[in-house]
């Protein structure tokens, strides 16, 4: 199975998410169909 490639842009959208604090890791890896655990993602959340 492939990994899945995220673009930039969604990194940012979902960085930015998390910044503001509305919501949890759980509520935004649901969300946005991603792993807590990915390396981009844990340093963003």
């Amino acid at each position: 199975m492939a990994r899945k490639q995220f673009s930039n842009e969604f990194k940012a959208k979902v960085a930015l998410e998390t910044l503001k604090g509305e919501k949890t890791i759980a509520q935004l890896s649901s969300e946005y169909g991603v792993h807590y655990n990915n390396s981009w993602a844990s340093s963003s959340f």
